[in-house]
């Protein structure tokens, strides 16, 4: 479960965060497909407005995962996990209930702590949490952000990381041998089984509700460079709340500023 508290609360924090100032954090959505750059595309533009490596009590951007809500697995489901037979690509493999709750609560400026997950156990961390302080901009990237409406609706800006199909599948089986002890035919069963077939079922058609199309992923400079320019100028100058307190959702058609489809 999420847990959260008024941002007022929160010791040690600067005036910006305190709770005395009216700004209302700016959404970004970060989808794509499995292993499609997602996570070093919002890496890249946090290291670009020179985020990366400030404390997370004081940063102005900050980035969360779809993956931090995955549902807790019966003991059913956890044995198939480990036989590979487990759709994690699947809508009902996420708590959305959960997320819409912690993104409703960063927009209204609380501190949320939101669960860690382990990729070896298939499970969440017990008492492990990562706290997301309030921030004028956040980053939130997963697999099937655009898939849930109500989790849609929550963006204000909705990044599409367009990669091809192989790369994909490559950077997957690196990523799932080294860094979480994975078995190859293991990994290209679940891939042929779960993993592709829900990409197009599931996520390739939310591509359509994206504001920017990023080809190419994180190789994409140019796109990188572009969202980057537009998240230091919501730094600049952060969304004010409206009059009655609650969060102006979304900015008003005059604020937006113009960002272009990226295709190269």
């Amino acid at each position: 479960m999420a847990e959260s508290l008024d941002a007022k609360n929160a010791l040690g924090r600067p005036c910006h965060f305190s709770g005395f100032e009216t700004k209302t954090p700016f959404l970004i959505g970060v989808a794509g497909g499995t292993a499609s750059g997602k996570t070093t595309v919002c890496r890249k533009i946090m290291d670009k407005v020179g985020q990366g490596t400030v404390d997370s009590t004081q940063r102005r951007l900050v980035c969360i995962h779809q993956d931090s809500f995955y549902k807790e697995l019966t003991p059913a489901e956890s044995e198939l996990a480990s036989l590979g037979r487990y759709n994690f690509d699947h809508p009902d493999a996420f708590d959305d209930d959960l997320m819409v709750s912690a993104l409703n609560d960063i927009l209204h400026e609380k501190v949320v702590k939101v669960p860690v997950y382990d990729f070896i156990n298939n499970s969440r961390q017990k008492d492990q949490w990562t706290t997301i302080y309030p921030a004028d901009v956040v980053l939130v990237e997963g697999l099937l952000l655009f898939y849930f409406p109500r989790i849609r609706e929550m963006f204000h800006m909705k990044l599409f990381v367009d990669t091809d199909p192989d790369t994909r599948l490559s950077r997957r089986v690196l990523r799932d041998v080294k860094e979480r002890g994975r078995d190859l035919e293991k990994i290209l069963s679940q891939y042929t089984t779960f993993v592709k077939p829900a990409f197009e079922e599931f996520c390739l058609p939310t591509k359509k509700y994206a504001d920017v199309i990023i080809p190419r992923g994180a190789d994409n400079e140019v796109a990188i460079d572009l969202i980057r320019k537009h998240v230091e100028e919501l730094l600049r100058n952060p969304r004010q709340k409206s009059q009655s307190g609650s969060p102006e959702h979304p900015w008003p058609s005059h604020q937006v500023p113009t960002l272009s489809l990226v295709h190269r």
